[in-house]
């Protein structure tokens, strides 16, 4: 009776109008409340029957009022809803379907139904699946969430549902482009030069099909070097405009995934027609340039096409062994080969020699390689680190990207550029803090020029510590992809088109087009757009978060028994906020959260400071960005896939009688 009193729901409505109003984030927590989040600042509780209204991630407007002597958010309008379409896993209530979405903040079960075609009773428990959320609590008369499920991915203990599932959940691909009956090389008015006889060498992985670099290098007795730098070909096979072209452009970039890759051409020309194969005959558009004894690139950058037969299919284990220790048990090379080797060597060392003294070298890290059973349970995690091989390819791809870069610029003044601005402008002034307190001798205006940022660069290479280089690379700019040329700050370039990877980038393979028409004199057959470098950006971003996706899971099927076992792991802090730290496991690259309880289960003692990358302990720095120390796993959430870690260094409780300070001094001395 009295809730169809229009009087007293006008009454309500009244005093619901009269009260304050915020617009904030909806933050979930385990127990069933939540925080409104107003503008990262301000955190207001939300009680567990108002939080049915609304998912975490959600962005509303809340009533505030005061319940229980204490202020509440009642959310009462939508202002961005968090998730639209979401993968889950089928759940089974009353023998009614519902959708667990697959997010370690959201753990309610929302009902659901098939969308027409997909059967239902296909359908079984546990299963994995794309949904859309149909219904919203706080639109329009919607009671409750609501869903409806567009596919299924996969059966519940499918092992190969890591894939599977992170493919779906950044709707990339999951196959390579179908293949076609025939190809056909396009007559693009190129007169190729025959360099089949020329030693051009390959340095790849062991397994590595899609060859697409291969290098000859003529070490001169003045110390300079003139080098030749060979890049398949796959535009030679692919018009613009095409249904195969339009696929490349919305695939973006071959899809690298541990295990397993997911290519962005056909797999016939990726690993076969334009893979520069040993003593295949392959089209190729070349860079040949001189680069002087102290590694500076000269002035007679030259780009033509050419057909080249590769000599040597070497790997870069082979190669470093071979430099580095003198001899290998696999592999032999010929004088020939040697020559080349030695020669590549040398003129790798000549700039990075000059990188390092006039622009930028960041430090090696290994690369962690996930060694996969044949139906997909994880043996073993193995480390890569970065030999001479590496680097010697590495410095390679660089100059032939600046030339690229340069002579694009040159003749038509864009191009497909990969920028960097430096510092982001609106965090200068704080990166300027920490600088000045570190005593670094840079002030404000040099950091905005791409020398003096270089500058910087290396001087954080020569300190002790990695925590003030961390520290300022929260004050960075993104690198971003461009039109029009600009200096890469990051590593100390001017400017810098990257084209060496055009089986896999189709960034690369406009910018071979462009080269081409550099080459035969005519208009280029294309030219990057307006959308070209947020379609690249996307692709780039959602192909990192994959990537990252499938390792975090493997890595909890590896280390599922870890916690057991008491396995201790050396640990790299990489991030720190006001709830813990975020560390990084040397021994196999997996990430952990260590959260402050972990640390130190006393408020009053412990402050994570996310401004300043530090955790104090009685006002003591015990951590910081970039310290490595012991840790061990306390929790393996396979259903999250995250890592849970403490110290394995303690903090005991002070005595109540002694100052914590002074007792903390005493502790560490």
């Amino acid at each position: 009776m009295f809730q169809d009193n229009p009087l007293l729901a006008q009454l309500k409505k009244q005093i619901q109008e009269s009260l304050p109003k915020k617009e904030g984030q909806i933050k979930a927590t385990d127990r069933g409340f939540g925080f409104l989040e107003v503008d990262g600042k301000e955190s207001i509780f939300i009680p567990p029957n108002y939080m049915k209204k609304v998912m975490h991630g959600d962005r509303v407007v809340a009533v505030i009022r005061t319940e229980k002597e204490r202020e509440v958010a009642e959310p009462q309008e939508l202002v961005e809803q968090f998730m639209t379409r979401f993968i889950g896993r089928v759940k089974l209530i009353k023998d009614r379907l519902n959708v667990v979405p697959d997010h370690p903040q959201l753990k309610e079960a929302i009902k659901a139904r098939t969308i027409k075609g997909l059967n239902p009773e296909s359908l079984k428990e546990g299963d994995w699946v794309v949904a859309h959320l149909t219904r919203h609590p706080l639109v329009g008369d919607n009671k409750t969430f609501f869903c409806e499920i567009k596919e299924k991915i996969t059966d519940s203990e499918d092992k190969i549902a890591p894939w599977w599932v992170t493919l779906a959940r950044h709707d990339l691909p999951n196959a390579e482009p179908a293949p076609q009956e025939s190809w056909n090389m396009l007559d693009e008015g190129l007169t190729r030069e025959d360099l089949t006889e020329i030693p051009f060498i390959t340095i790849d992985g062991e397994s590595t099909k899609d060859m697409d670099d291969a290098i000859y290098t003529v070490a001169k007795e003045d110390g300079s070097f003139e080098i030749t730098i060979a890049i398949a070909d796959p535009t030679s096979y692919i018009e613009v405009g095409n249904e195969m072209d339009k696929e490349a452009r919305e695939r973006g970039f071959t899809i690298y995934l541990p295990g397993r890759n997911i290519p962005m051409l056909p797999r016939e020309l990726s690993d076969e027609l334009c893979s520069l194969m040993e003593n295949e005959k392959r089209p190729a558009l070349c860079c040949r340039v001189t680069v002087d004894k102290d590694g500076v690139i000269g002035d007679d950058i030259t780009f033509f096409a050419a057909w080249i037969r590769s000599q040597g299919r070497l790997s870069y284990d082979d190669v470093s062994d071979y430099l580095e220790n003198g001899s290998t048990e696999n592999w032999s090379p010929s004088a020939v080969i040697d020559e080349q080797v030695r020669a590549l060597q040398a003129f790798a060392n000549a700039r990075s020699d000059w990188r390092s003294k006039n622009a930028v070298v960041f430090p090696d890290r290994p690369d962690y390689r996930f060694e996969l059973s044949e139906d997909n349970d994880v043996i073993a995690i193995h480390t890569d680190p970065r030999r001479t091989a590496n680097r010697m390819i590495e410095e390679a791809m660089i100059t032939a990207n600046i030339c690229a870069g340069r002579m694009l610029q040159e003749k038509f003044g864009k191009g497909v550029y990969n920028t960097h601005a430096g510092f982001n402008p609106e965090k200068l002034d704080t990166a300027m803090e920490f600088l000045t307190s570190a005593e670094a001798p840079f002030d404000k205006e040099q950091l905005l020029t791409l020398e003096g940022f270089s500058a910087l660069r290396r001087w954080l290479n020569t300190l002790d510590t990695t925590y003030l280089d961390n520290r300022l690379r929260k004050f960075q700019a993104y690198s971003e992809v461009g039109n029009l040329p600009a200096p890469h700050f990051a590593m100390g370039l001017d400017v810098y088109a990257t084209w060496t990877s055009p089986i896999r980038k189709y960034g690369d393979m406009i910018n071979h087009r462009m080269l081409k028409a550099v080459i035969s004199g005519n208009a280029p057959a294309q030219t990057p757009d307006d959308n070209i470098g947020e379609e690249i950006a996307t692709h780039r971003r959602n192909h990192r978060m994959a990537e990252r996706d499938v390792a975090d899971w493997l890595y909890v099927r590896l280390l599922k028994d870890a916690v057991q076992q008491g396995t201790v792991f050396t640990a790299e802090v990489f991030d720190i906020n006001r709830a813990g730290m975020r560390v990084r496991l040397l021994e196999n690259g997996a990430s952990a959260f260590v959260p402050a309880p972990l640390i130190l289960d006393n408020k009053q003692r412990i402050e994570c400071n996310g401004d300043l990358g530090i955790i104090n302990i009685d006002k003591i720095r015990e951590f910081q960005l970039g310290d490595h120390f012991d840790i061990v796993l306390t929790e393996v959430r396979e259903t999250t896939r995250q890592l849970v870690a403490k110290p394995v260094k303690q903090f005991p409780e002070v005595n109540p009688q002694e100052p914590a300070e002074h007792q903390a001094e005493t502790e560490k001395a």
